[in-house]
């Protein structure tokens, strides 16, 4: 047989294997087990021990990804760390994405920078794969079997598969890209059913946080909301550290902080070595995604979804994906905080009422009544009947000033809350003895209103706003304690202050809601507190008592 008919015959023998090369790599649509199987179909065609796929990152300056066959798991944690492309022979195919074919890789002087314990390699071939007429990266073929170098058929072959993977790749793409958005925006409804449903807003808050982390792949997902003190404070956090993250603060001269307020997204390559990053806990990180919640031109926090030091950076369509959410996570929030003004408007309305009605109709009925018994005393000749009387009209006078006191607080706005501690406590079970039917029991101990500071006092009337609230919709009570002691001592021994909130109800049921007491929770950790019952909140069934304390 002649060369020019053994070549025919090779090259009618390899058609077969070429058609079902090409069926095996178009069969699938998950990118990267499209990538294994161009990897596995292109050696077993070619007859080579070695074949990879490097895929050139969105700079076009190295790999992003670098799939390989042939190469056994212990071998590959020998050699460590993948080629990032950024140099040697990989590198050079890059800059300049032509086939290559070499009989000596390692006669090349673009080889270099071979790892130990990589096997040895001699013949090679390397061929683009382009997609839509872009480079997405090269297949790289190694060590023909027999030792024999790589031939004009070989090289061929390898070119129409590379096109063949190209359109296979470029197929993976849509399918995935179109599954990550539609992930996005499930997790975009999520969040919005969770903002408006009317629930408690620390806890839709933390749903933005973990839908951010699930969706960007992150180590964490953070909500920042600015401070009273400018800049930002973490509110919510969906990690494994979430404890120490929880209230931080993060300066207003933070140049993130001020491009963040802006309504710029910063993107970061790696949070350890970045000088403008301030908080410790962040150079624990790596790529970092930063997103204004912006919406309707007003910034209204920040959304924060940082990988692990090491991971791959967020690519282009990551990134928009990331600002779309976080614009439909502020848009969301402003209208749950317009529905939650609308609410607070009608307990407003609902309030003036009421305190019209008790200056309008009680107290003047009362002080009708007062008048009658009084008339009534002094037309009495009996002692016993007399003091009876008079007995009644001091008590009517009592609930008149009771009332009074009730009425100058319904109509108290928001502005006006007073400064001090304990007029505040107060007020809370002023305003709570509405919904009760009955007033809570308070005791105060200690210097209250001296000691207390104003974040641990605004926390401690946060929790118990909640306690009373718990109080209402779950324990069916019929008696409230309140007790705020300034004289108490933590644990650690720093002095602090205890709010103690009691009630003869029929507790929390087994497995009932308990978001509110968590809330309480997050609270007093953020301060350093403690409780008996563990850090910062401890209740007990059969009644209810909730214990909240912080440092002062």
């Amino acid at each position: 047989m002649s060369p020019a008919e053994s070549q025919s015959a090779e090259l009618a023998a390899r058609v077969p294997q070429l058609l079902e090369a090409m069926r095996s790599v178009g069969s699938g649509l998950e990118l990267h087990s499209t990538l294994d199987r161009i990897c596995e179909t292109a050696a077993a065609l070619t007859g080579a021990r070695y074949a990879a796929i490097g895929v050139v990152d969105e700079d076009g300056d190295g790999l992003a990804d670098f799939v390989y066959h042939g190469v056994d798991e212990a071998t590959a944690r020998r050699i460590g760390r993948l080629p990032d492309g950024r140099r040697g022979l990989l590198g050079a195919l890059i800059r300049d994405p032509e086939p290559v074919r070499l009989a000596d890789l390692t006669s090349d002087p673009r080889s270099c920078g071979i790892p130990e314990h990589h096997p040895p390699m001699r013949g090679f071939l390397g061929v683009p794969i382009r997609v839509q007429g872009e480079i997405f990266g090269n297949l790289y073929l190694a060590e023909k079997h027999g030792a024999e170098p790589f031939n004009d058929y070989d090289l061929n072959l390898v070119r129409v598969l590379a096109t063949e993977a190209g359109i296979a790749v470029g197929n993976a793409r849509l399918y995935e890209a179109a599954g990550q958005r539609e992930r996005w925006i499930d997790g975009s409804v999520a969040v919005t059913t969770a903002l408006l449903s009317g629930g408690d807003a620390d806890d839709a808050l933390q749903v933005v946080a973990e839908q951010a982390r699930r969706l960007s792949g992150s180590a964490a997902g953070i909500v920042l909301l600015p401070g009273d003190e400018g800049g930002l404070e973490i509110v919510a956090v969906a990690s494994d550290r979430a404890s120490e993250m929880l209230g931080t603060a993060v300066p207003p001269e933070s140049e993130i902080v001020s491009e963040l307020l802006d309504g710029q997204a910063v993107f970061v390559e790696d949070a350890a070595t970045d000088p403008r990053i301030v908080t410790g806990f962040a150079r624990g990180y790596g790529p970092t995604m930063m997103l204004p919640l912006q919406s309707d031109g007003r910034v209204l926090g920040s959304l924060v979804t940082p990988r692990a030091r090491g991971e791959r950076p967020f690519t282009q369509a990551e990134r928009t994906l990331g600002i779309q959410f976080a614009s439909q996570a502020a848009l969301a929030l402003m209208m749950a905080e317009s529905q939650r003004d609308r609410e607070r408007l009608a307990v407003y309305e609902d309030r003036d009422r009421i305190a019209r009605d008790l200056h309008d109709l009680v107290i003047q009925r009362l002080f009708a009544t007062g008048m009658m018994l009084e008339s009534a005393q002094r037309r009495s000749v009996v002692p016993e009947v007399q003091d009876g009387v008079g007995k009644a009209v001091d008590e009517l006078d009592v609930t008149i000033q009771e009332i009074r006191t009730a009425i100058f607080a319904l109509q108290q706005g928001p502005a006006e809350v007073p400064s001090g501690l304990r007029t505040r406590v107060l007020r809370e079970i002023t305003m709570a003895a509405v919904p009760l039917g009955f007033k809570p029991s308070h005791r105060f101990a200690g210097p209250v209103d001296t000691m207390v500071g104003d974040l641990t006092g605004k926390n401690l009337i946060a929790a118990l706003r909640e306690a009373l609230s718990n109080a209402f919709r779950h324990a069916e009570a019929s008696r409230i304690d309140v007790v705020v002691d300034a004289t108490v001592n933590l644990p650690d021994g720093r002095p602090g202050v205890r709010l103690t909130v009691a009630d003869d109800g029929v507790g929390i049921p087994q497995g009932g809601r308990r978001s509110g007491l968590r809330n309480l929770r997050r609270r007093a950790e953020s301060l350093g507190g403690d409780s008996r019952h563990g850090p910062g909140i401890g209740e007990d069934d059969g009644g209810t008592t909730v214990v909240w304390q912080a440092p002062y």
